[in-house]
């Protein structure tokens, strides 16, 4: 009896940075990243790396995330996750980001 096929397994190739999420959400509630980073007592300089995807969401800053905005911790933390793992996977197949 021949074995089943089994397909390889798919993965997203979209490497969306939480940020992108994050600033959606700052313009729905029509709060600039500035005023987004005093509210957090964090500089405006990190929130912007955030939304650009040069800084990662901490475990710290999802945590503040859900308190500001309402959006479980979790949630943020494995958006970040997500785009990490899609980067590597991009990284070794040679892609660019």
């Amino acid at each position: 009896m021949a074995r089943p096929t089994t397909a390889p397994p798919l993965y997203s190739d979209a490497a969306i940075p939480p940020g992108e999420f994050l600033q959606e959400h700052l313009e729905d509630l029509g709060i600039s990243q500035a005023e987004f980073a005093r509210r957090l007592g964090r500089p405006r300089q990190v929130i912007n790396e955030i939304v650009r995807g040069k800084k990662a969401i901490t475990a710290d800053t999802a945590l503040d995330l859900e308190a500001a905005l309402g959006t479980p911790a979790h949630v943020w933390l494995g958006l970040e996750q997500e785009y990490r793992l899609a980067l590597a996977r991009r990284a070794r197949a040679g892609a660019t980001v």
